[in-house]
């Protein structure tokens, strides 16, 4: 099983998280605010991981800390389950549809992080998230794990179900890259690493 247990406490938050990357897609996840907790729940249940992440932030400041350190935290927990990559797809990409939306997710799992987020929200909030958070969180994760990470809103009105795509492709996109690829025991690399 490629699993890691990540804990992580700062003046700002205090981050317990287990990932298993074989998992059924069963979540126990509190962050304190809850749609981003949905979003979390769509990530694992999509991906089929399983993901128990527990979080303690300054929230009375604002959500940020939170947000930004959760994807520290699953950043370095993907990196950690997946060890020296061998086997593995590395490449993943997702079209997923949500109503009106659709977005497109694309990962590399080279070892270079790299970040591009083309997706605008009309609204500043969706519940207590601050939509401009979600950003905030996929350049933490694709920098803690080493990722190469594209997301891009196709179309959408609907800023509920424009975030609910991109998380859900993501999703899709990251099980398809750490699946294994029966082709080859080594890393898919001419390198020899990843």
């Amino acid at each position: 099983m490629r699993e890691a247990n990540i804990s992580r406490k700062t003046n700002e938050t205090d981050i317990t998280c287990k990932l298993n990357l074989d998992g059924e897609g069963k979540y126990n996840i509190s962050t304190g605010i809850g749609f981003f907790d949905h979003m979390l729940e769509n990530f694992t249940k999509h991906g089929f991981f399983d993901l128990d992440l527990s979080i303690k932030g300054d929230l009375i400041v604002d959500g940020h800390h939170s947000v930004e350190d959760a994807g520290i935290v699953l950043g370095t927990a993907i990196k950690e389950a997946l060890g020296d990559k061998k086997g593995i797809k590395r490449y993943g990409k997702s079209l997923l549809p949500m109503d009106e939306s659709l977005a497109l997710c694309a990962i590399d799992l080279c070892g270079r992080p790299y970040l591009v987020f083309d997706c605008e929200f009309t609204t500043e909030k969706i519940g207590y998230l601050d939509t401009e958070l979600i950003r905030e969180f996929f350049y933490a994760v694709s920098y803690s794990a080493g990722m190469n990470l594209h997301i891009k809103m196709l179309y959408g009105s609907n800023n509920h179900h424009i975030a609910e795509s991109v998380f859900k492709a993501f999703a899709r996109a990251l099980d398809e890259a750490v699946s294994n690829e029966p082709r080859t025991a080594d890393v898919l690399s001419t390198k020899g690493s990843l």
